[in-house]
């Protein structure tokens, strides 16, 4: 993830956060089931999601304790 995708995050409101982790969520999911069936070609794109998926889960947890 570069820094430039990470300041769109930080610059997103609480549901705008909440509506990418949910397309986070189902794209790994996606992704998951298709590595399984042999059709994923590019790996590298599983951890990318998780990585997305913990940094919006982190900023998410940030604002709501402020």
């Amino acid at each position: 993830m570069k820094k430039k995708e990470l300041e769109q995050f930080k610059n997103k409101t609480l549901v705008e956060l909440e509506k990418n982790l949910a397309e986070y969520r189902d794209k790994l999911w996606t992704l998951r089931t298709d590595l399984a069936a042999g059709k994923v070609k590019n790996v590298k794109e599983i951890n990318v999601s998780k990585k997305a998926i913990a940094i919006i889960l982190t900023l998410i947890n940030q604002n709501k304790n402020k």
